[in-house]
């Protein structure tokens, strides 16, 4: 990982504490000690026993380098980055079964920004279930389509698909239990 600019043990660590308090209180924005931070989120999440999609080909060579990489489709692999809005669709990934939901894919959004739901150019989220007191919203640096499939690819809890939200050197996550409307 340290040719991701990444301390594979220091960085990854904390990176999984972050994606630990993110999933826990969905739809909080909190920092990773690392920009951008899809990379450590991906570098921390991908190991040899997964497969993996990204189209980010620097990282391809980092994983592949350290025999990390099980390459797979976006629709069969068990993390999926994406670079903005993707050109697969998320509503096909994997959402896993209702014996085992936890094979449901973990889907890593790259985005402009994150923010209030209210800031201009974001895109208003408002998420629902456990770890939210009632409603909490937050603004996502994608187009309101994309985020609507993946609440259509949430939609059959418990199956469904994990998400975060990476921008800079923030973090947020959409869990597969999450009820996600779109503003």
């Amino acid at each position: 990982m340290r040719a991701l600019g990444l301390d594979p043990v220091h960085d990854t660590r904390r990176t999984f504490r972050a994606l630990c308090d993110a999933t826990s209180r969905p739809g909080s924005v909190v920092a990773v000690d690392a920009d951008p931070a899809d990379h450590a989120v991906l570098a921390t999440l991908v190991d040899h026993e997964v497969t993996t999609w990204t189209p980010d080909e620097r990282l391809r060579e980092v994983l592949d380098s350290q025999g990390r990489l099980d390459a797979a489709a976006p629709t069969n692999a068990d993390v999926v980055h994406a670079v903005g809005s993707p050109e697969w669709d998320v509503r096909e990934c994997d959402r896993g079964t209702l014996v085992e939901p936890s094979e449901g894919a973990t889907v890593v959004y790259r985005v402009d920004d994150l923010g209030d739901a209210d800031d201009p150019g974001l895109t208003g989220v408002e998420l629902a279930g456990p770890g939210v007191d009632g409603t909490r919203r937050f603004g996502v640096g994608l187009p309101a389509r994309e985020l609507d499939r993946l609440g259509d690819a949430q939609s059959t809890y418990p199956r469904g698909v994990d998400a975060y939200f990476a921008a800079g050197d923030r973090v947020a996550a959409v869990p597969r239990s999450s009820d996600l409307e779109v503003l």
